[in-house]
């Protein structure tokens, strides 16, 4: 159990990690990318919902 401890940090010593500008970059892509998403879903389901009232 502790060679597998000792082989985690070693491996996470090798880990490229992102800058803080990158990370707002990528936050800031996720976050509008799931409002268009958000927004695409949504008028998708208004419009399926109006159709069906309609047909019924």
């Amino acid at each position: 159990m502790i060679k597998f401890f000792k082989s985690v940090v070693e491996e996470m010593k090798l880990v490229t990690w992102p800058s803080a500008k990158q990370n707002r970059h990528d936050t800031g892509t996720v976050i509008v990318t799931s409002i268009l998403f958000a927004t695409y879903l949504g008028l998708l389901d208004l419009l399926f919902s109006s159709l069906t009232q309609i047909v019924m």
